[in-house]
């Protein structure tokens, strides 16, 4: 009896679920993508994890948050002897370093990593495999930070330990046999967002070493304009969706999402916002070849002198780094940038290389022409989950990684 029980509510819970699952926007997978079949059954399986944490939520068992964050970090990671593993703190920071056994250069190269999660979920766990594979291939000292998590910690909490996290590595490099002129810090997603402000916050630090380079893997950069090209292209495109970008960012803002619609009119800029602005974000600087697939401009909303106020902590470059002034742009270190044809954050990605070019910072550019946003962790899962755009991905990066 109690398993027939057992087995009701199972159904039961999959059936609620499934009616969630079809409340969320609906995916349409490109052709462009080889493995467009995969990725599809992949959104599937996705979105009905969304639609199960809804149903928890909804029903007091779980918050939406605390479930996506119980099934990232039941990920298991890969075994590996070769590996020398500790959990440390750096400062009030957690971090878990790695670092291969064998080596015993006292000059190595030092990764600090940011993972994503939009500030609200993702964790060291979850990034295992990421981390130990840079490990592995680089012969680095990777060390990848805890940062405390929205919305127990408010927005900029995590930024905040970003930043302690890498003055602390930079000034400790030598006690983990890290040469401090080699270190690099990397971020995918809203992790690439705090390695961007975080490295903007180093620039003028002349008590401490600087950095070696930024690794920015399909970051989050600006929001100011949410229907430039990729955003128009890849609305529907999975795992990010155009919707759930902005769900997330002002969840992790602590905003209400009943301003969302303005928002992606554009009403939240205000006019002087939007002449200052107007030189760094824009579709005229994105090159014409990622306008092929098509592209409509958007009319100018007129602002709103309300919302304008509410989101105002928005368009700090804590939260937005490509607004960032000229004057710090101009000093940051050499910078690799991937981006995914297929993802809603391709043009923040391009406008932050054109800024860091236009100031004479090196730039190593990586477009995954079938790429999309996740790809490069679902690479790290075999043949399966994962996908031969993500396994290039990585492979650039290491390979930019081993010169530095």
């Amino acid at each position: 009896m109690e398993i027939l029980l057992a087995i009701f509510l199972c159904v039961l819970t999959g059936i609620v679920a499934i009616a969630f699952y079809y409340e969320h926007p609906k995916a349409e997978v490109p052709h462009g993508i080889s493995e467009h079949q995969k990725l599809y059954v992949l959104h599937y399986f996705i979105n009905f994890g969304f639609g199960l944490a809804t149903l928890l939520d909804k029903v007091g068992i779980m918050s939406e948050i605390h479930f996506l964050r119980v099934v990232m970090a039941t990920i298991p990671p890969l075994k590996d002897t070769r590996l020398h593993i500790k959990d440390l703190r750096f400062e009030r920071v957690k971090v878990r370093i790695y670092q291969l056994k064998t080596s015993n250069s006292n000059q190595r190269r030092g990764i600090l990593y940011f993972h994503g999660g939009v500030g609200q979920f993702g964790s060291i766990q979850a990034y295992e495999r990421m981390c130990r594979y840079l490990c592995r291939k680089t012969n680095s000292v990777v060390v990848c930070v805890g940062y405390r998590l929205a919305p127990e910690h408010p927005f900029p909490a995590q930024f905040e330990d970003c930043l302690t996290a890498a003055i602390h590595f930079l000034r400790t490099a030598q006690d983990h046999g890290v040469d401090p002129s080699r270190i690099v810090i990397c971020g995918d997603s809203s992790g690439g967002t705090l390695t961007a402000a975080v490295a903007q916050a180093l620039v003028n630090r002349r008590d401490l070493p600087k950095l070696r380079a930024q690794i920015l893997i399909y970051p989050f950069l600006q929001c100011v304009d949410f229907n430039l090209p990729s955003y128009q292209q890849n609305e529907r495109v999975p795992i990010l969706l155009k919707r759930r970008t902005l769900v997330l960012g002002l969840k992790y803002v602590n905003m209400d999402l009943g301003i969302m619609e303005e928002v992606f009119k554009g009403c939240h800029v205000s006019e002087d916002r939007r002449l200052k602005y107007q030189k760094w974000v824009g579709p005229d600087y994105i090159p014409h070849e990622f306008k092929t697939r098509g592209y409509k401009p958007s009319p100018t909303p007129l602002p709103s002198k309300e919302l304008c106020e509410l989101v105002e902590s928005m368009f700090d470059p804590v939260f937005s780094p490509l607004l960032a002034e000229d004057s710090v742009i101009a000093q940051l270190p050499e910078t690799f940038i991937l981006t995914c044809e297929f993802d809603v954050l391709r043009d923040d990605g391009l406008l932050y290389k054109k800024r860091l070019e236009d100031h004479g910072v090196k730039v190593t550019w990586c477009h995954l022409q079938e790429g999309f946003h996740g790809t490069l962790f679902l690479a790290l899962f075999g043949r399966v989950i994962g996908f031969r755009s993500g396994a290039k991905g990585l492979e650039k990066i290491v390979n930019f990684l081993r010169l530095m």
